[in-house]
């Protein structure tokens, strides 16, 4: 039975378009895995742990903030002379389509002056800026001092 064009070309837009439907989206900057772990003593800086996902282009972290801490500053871990010391970065380069995890012993944010109000078992709101003008808010779990990282 030989059908009109008219009738099949919908058919055809549709059997041209399937193979693209299994394309992703292009990689969006995102943050995810993200917690704070409270410090062991009050007074003492606690810590913000994360991963980065790069986006479609390079950029840089610039901040790692919270309404709820009084300052923030990125650092970096690394042994030195056989002991661990810490380095302020005033920011991270984040590769296009590359993650970056920021965990114990290496790269994390520390926060400075936690409001009371945070405990264990919370959570903790942390903005991430980055310098394309970039600003993700993510929502962190907070675990006390020795405490297991979340699981995801």
């Amino acid at each position: 039975m030989i059908r009109p064009l008219s009738r099949l070309a919908p058919l055809g837009a549709v059997a041209l378009l399937a193979p693209l439907a299994g394309c992703g989206q292009p990689a969006q900057l995102s943050v995810d895995h993200a917690y704070v772990r409270l410090a062991a003593v009050k007074g003492n800086p606690s810590a913000a742990y994360f991963t980065i996902h790069g986006g479609p282009g390079a950029t840089r972290l610039l901040s790692v903030t919270s309404p709820l801490v009084v300052k923030s500053e990125l650092h970096a871990s690394m042994k030195h002379d056989g002991a661990m010391t810490m380095t302020p970065e005033a920011a991270v380069d984040v590769p296009a389509k590359a993650d970056l995890v920021f965990a114990p012993g290496g790269r994390h944010a520390m926060l400075y002056d936690v409001n009371e109000a945070v405990k264990p078992g919370g959570a903790i709101p942390l903005v991430f800026t980055f310098a394309d003008n970039s600003r993700i808010e993510v929502s962190a779990p907070v675990i006390a001092a020795g405490a297991p990282a979340p699981k995801e």
